[in-house]
């Protein structure tokens, strides 16, 4: 485990402080009211967005990367192909895929989380479709909720997480088989291959959910898979 600063010791002992039951009972009762207002705040607004495509990945992600050229390439792509785009709302990849909706002229979608590292909203964000969440579970809700589906660019813990729920949704049906895109086979490649030879080998998963999500390598066959899903069905919103 790694050693803490004074600040995170602090934050873990405060976690641990003693507290009475009529604070308790405040402090979660306006936790309550708290989620209850980002849920409503994003449904409203994200109601209005029509069609859209999730794109998920790393916030580390430099502008002169492949990776962030690649991301932009499909969020333009995705618009010219009659799709808005959301993203995180921050740096990284999420700056490339709200770029290139931007630049494609399509729905530029950010959902903001508040952390004191990394995250600060991007400029090519449309204006009255930024939305900035305090709870990563209500972030994540929407990311799906309002997703006709998802292109997951390489990415860290983060991009996992988001990758996993959307994989973790549609294997227990509590999701629409919405297409799922990883870009990139150098980066992914591992991954798939333990999923194959521990995960799958144990019999925690089955052959059919590897198949939910696709692999591939560029911005033509990103799209492909979401167009392919959708000559079957009408590109309209899902809520």
């Amino acid at each position: 485990m790694q050693s803490l600063n004074e600040k995170e010791e602090e934050q873990i002992m405060d976690a641990f402080k003693q507290k009475d039951w009529q604070e308790i009972k405040i402090n979660d009762s306006w936790q309550i009211f708290k989620v209850m207002s980002e849920f409503v705040d994003g449904f409203e607004k994200l109601t209005k967005i029509g069609p859209c495509v999730t794109i998920f990945g790393s916030a580390r992600t430099p502008s002169d990367h492949k990776y962030y050229e690649l991301a932009q390439d499909i969020a333009y792509k995705l618009t010219k192909a009659g799709f808005g785009v959301i993203t995180g709302g921050g740096p990284g990849i999420m700056e490339a895929g709200n770029r290139g909706a931007h630049i494609g002229q399509g729905r530029s979608v950010g959902l903001n989380i508040e952390l004191p590292f990394e995250q600060h909203a991007n400029d090519f964000i449309d204006k009255d479709k930024s939305l900035s969440f305090d709870y990563f579970f209500v972030r994540k809700v929407m990311f799906v909720k309002y997703a006709q589906g998802f292109i997951v660019m390489p990415g860290g813990f983060g991009t996992l997480d988001e990758f996993f729920e959307a994989v973790t949704l549609i294997q227990t049906k509590k999701q629409v088989n919405f297409p799922v895109v990883l870009v990139g086979k150098e980066y992914w490649q591992g991954l798939i291959d333990w999923l194959k030879d521990k995960v799958l080998s144990e019999h925690n998963i089955n052959q059919n959910d590897l198949k939910i999500f696709d692999l591939v390598d560029t911005a033509d066959e990103a799209v492909k898979c979401i167009e392919d899903f959708y000559k079957k069905y009408s590109i309209k919103p899902n809520f």
